[in-house]
């Protein structure tokens, strides 16, 4: 068991797609959460909607990049696809505004990089309804 890790947040095994085309942002994520979730890096949108049909998450986190591709219509297609998933943004910074955009647009939560263990899971954490 690894330290600061709560079992009932373990095994109640929620699942979180973690959407990014950039390796290493992917793994990141994925190693500061997989303790108490069960986290799958997601490299495409095509492979979260695949794999959404056996296994829907309840927590879907996008990069910035990929929701400036897609525009605002990427937070309700993710809800269709995704079964009604939870959507986090992980932002670059706060200056632009974009934040604040994608939670208009959508969004249930921003997160601003750099990112650190503790803020990451408490944030996730709050999404997937746990105190």
């Amino acid at each position: 068991m690894q330290i600061g890790v709560e079992t009932a947040k373990a095994v109640e095994n929620k699942r979180i797609f973690v959407i990014d085309e950039d390796e290493i942002m992917r793994a990141a994520m994925q190693f500061m959460l997989h303790d108490e979730n069960e986290t799958h890096e997601a490299p495409s949108l095509d492979w979260a909607y695949a794999k959404a049909k056996d296994w829907p998450p309840d927590l879907a986190i996008v990069s910035e990049a990929l929701v400036r591709v897609r525009g605002k219509e990427l937070f309700g297609e993710l809800r269709d696809r995704l079964s009604g998933c939870k959507i986090l943004v992980i932002a670059e910074s706060s200056a632009d505004g974009f934040a604040k955009q994608c939670l208009e647009d959508g969004a249930d939560g921003v997160l601003i990089k750099p990112l650190t263990i503790e803020f990451m899971r408490r944030k996730v954490d709050v999404l997937l309804g746990r105190r």
